[in-house]
Parts: structure tokens; sequence; C-alpha cells
């Protein structure tokens, strides 16, 4: 990722947390919250290892259409998914945000700000930002005294917050694209 190198730590940092905590709630008792956090973990250190800033390491070329592969399998099986749970939709859609952000560095190997598809970054931005927007809000408690006795890997409201810093990074990483 180009840009300033201690944003981009810090991204690094929060989407290897987020994935790290993915990995975690893959512990769940609940089947499809299991199946749900692999791929948020995936996303997570995906994101996370985009993220190291180019000058400290710059990967190597072959890097990119790994990503790209990898990401792609993702979206296919998100869209699979898809036919018994919506939720699975916005999976398609980070997966799909992935496909493109390794085109585009793959695309442009000195990483200049500007190489993507400004509409098509746009649409994304306005997607991961309303995206956000609803997360937050979603955060927000509603009633007093609801916390029960449910482990680290079941608590919706973790799991939210997982999925909010995953959109705040997207956001930022499509941002600098």
């Amino acid at each position: 990722m180009h840009g300033p190198a201690s944003p981009g730590w810090l991204l690094v940092a929060l989407c290897a947390a987020t994935g790290a905590y993915c990995l975690l709630r893959m512990r769940s008792a609940v089947d499809e919250q299991r199946r749900a956090a692999g791929g948020e973990a995936l996303m997570g250190f995906g994101m996370a290892a985009m993220a190291v800033p180019a000058a400290v390491f710059t990967p190597p070329s072959w890097t990119w259409p790994v990503y790209a592969a990898v990401f792609g399998a993702a979206a296919l099986r998100a869209l699979w998914a898809a036919r018994a749970s919506t939720h699975h939709l916005h999976h398609l859609v980070g997966a799909l945000a992935m496909v493109y952000m390794a085109v585009v560095m793959a695309a442009s190997p000195g990483h200049h700000a500007g190489s993507g598809v400004p509409l098509l970054t746009g649409v994304l931005l306005l997607y991961f930002v309303g995206y956000v927007l609803l997360s937050g809000v979603r955060l927000m408690p509603v009633a007093a005294g609801t916390a029960g006795a449910a482990g680290w890997g079941d608590r919706p409201e973790l799991a939210r917050a997982c999925r909010l810093s995953m959109g705040i990074g997207m956001v930022a990483m499509l941002l600098t694209l």
C-alpha cells in the first residue's frame, strides 16, 4: 500500500487484530457463525498483508495475481453461500474489492495514487462508507443489562465491531488506491 508508513502500520495492526479475533470466533458452537468468521479472518489477514507500507516491503510481482486468485475464490464461495443468507452478499462485495485492489496494484508496480478506476473506486467507497455508518449505528446499545454468559466467539457485539473495523480498513485502503 502506498502512503505514509505510520497509518499503514496502524491499518496492519487493526486488520491483523481483527483477523485474529475472527479466528477466535471460529470456535463458536454456531455453525453459520463459524463459517462467516472463517471468511472474515481471511479478509482481515489479507487486508493486513496488503496494507504493509510499500516503503518497508515491496512484495514480488507474483503476489498480486495470487491475491486476486485467493479472493476470487472467496468471492465465488460467498456468491454460493448468498443463496442461503443475504449476509454473504457483503462478503462477496468485500472479496471483489480485494480482487480489484490486487489487480490495480499489479497493474501499477510503482503504486502511484489514482491508478484505480475512479468510478469503481468511488462506488466501492460509497458502499463501504455506508456499511461503516450502518455498522456503527448497530453497535449502539439498545437496552441495558443484555449481557449474557456467551464466550468470546459468540458475542454479537464483538462480531459487529470486527466487521466495523474491517469496513473502516477497507475505506482507508480504497482512499489510498
